[in-house]
């Protein structure tokens, strides 16, 4: 079959393997990255399309005559038409479950590194403030104990729940967000039974939660969830970590929480438009309890070559007529 990969460059450097998807097409053409322009060409004669985060609109599918199968390199297929691909026959599937473990050790890096206060530490080594110290070490700012607190998860699904299991090691209670997530749900269940993660309201997940980790979708419902209004629910000090989508925050509310004490820090791993603006609100300011990386949690080595794998997977599936990990 003839099949384009039309972002491979999305999938990082070239230290992964693509000979899975070579052995199942030999005639894959890989495209680093594609333009809106480029698109409808590079779809011509396509049956097989592979692609992260290109949109694949309707006007891009309608040129698209050849195309049977779109292989998503991602969970997310917002960037596809699903509707236009459905109504031409083009069957859609994406990869699940193939980044867990580089996501969780993403997470606990950013918690670990703001609770820690490690910049701010390495800051003061650099500048000497050690070597000029009445002391043998640097205890300010303070740092506290994971041992006894509370992590707060919103989404508890694969990833969710693997950190949910992570954060045991450290000895941190866990509490996760029953849906809908309202903020006039202060429901909260104290009992579940054993090795069962509580579900609580919004409310009262936002206001017991040491620690904020988000795990869930981008939807309506949570667009926005973590605005001046949840903000000010907050334990005073919490740390907040987003790995999920940049759009779950609102980048204003969450700057003021943090300039004003509100918020303890805060670990962002995504933002709503990326590659973001040069002036975006979260990168024009150097805060102390803020750090910004750039969509990376996803992207260790390994989990990068599990995306590969399981694109192939699905190839191998679809030439079956099996319907693995299929969203159409």
């Amino acid at each position: 079959m003839r099949a384009v990969f039309l972002d491979y460059d999305s999938l990082g450097p070239a230290d992964v393997d693509s000979s899975p998807l070579m052995e199942l097409l030999p005639e894959l053409k890989f495209f680093g990255a594609t333009s809106p322009a480029e698109c409808a060409q590079r779809l011509v004669d396509a049956e097989v399309v592979f692609v992260n985060k290109v949109v694949l609109d309707a006007e891009c599918l309608r040129s698209a005559r050849s195309l049977r199968l779109i292989c998503v390199a991602a969970t997310g297929t917002d960037n596809v038409d699903l509707k236009a691909a459905s109504e031409q026959g083009i069957a859609v599937c994406n990869i699940r479950n193939y980044c867990t473990p580089s996501v969780v050790q993403h997470v606990f890096s950013l918690l670990l590194a703001l609770n820690q206060h490690l910049l701010s530490y390495r800051a003061q080594v650099q500048d000497g403030q050690w070597s000029a110290a009445g002391q043998f070490c640097l205890l300010d700012p303070p740092v506290r104990e994971l041992s006894g607190k509370t992590l707060g998860i919103i989404g508890l699904g694969n990833l969710g729940s693997a950190v949910a299991q992570a954060a045991e090691a450290f000895g941190l209670h866990v509490l996760a967000a029953r849906r809908p997530y309202r903020l006039d749900d202060d429901f909260f269940m104290y009992d579940v039974g054993t090795g069962k993660v509580p579900r609580v309201g919004l409310k009262a997940l936002l206001a017991r939660s040491d620690y904020l980790s988000l795990h869930c979708p981008l939807t309506p419902e949570t667009e926005n969830l973590i605005n001046a209004e949840s903000l000010a629910l907050m334990r005073p000090g919490c740390v907040l970590i987003n790995t999920a989508r940049g759009g779950l925050v609102e980048p204003t509310a969450l700057l003021g929480a943090l300039r004003g004490g509100q918020l303890g820090a805060a670990g962002i791993d995504v933002l709503s438009s990326e590659p973001p603006p040069a002036d975006h609100p979260l990168l024009a300011e150097q805060l102390p309890n803020l750090i910004v990386t750039p969509h990376q949690a996803w992207g260790a080595r390994e989990a990068r070559q599990r995306a590969i794998d399981e694109l192939a997977a699905n190839v191998a599936a679809f030439n079956k007529s099996e319907r693995r990990n299929r969203v159409d």
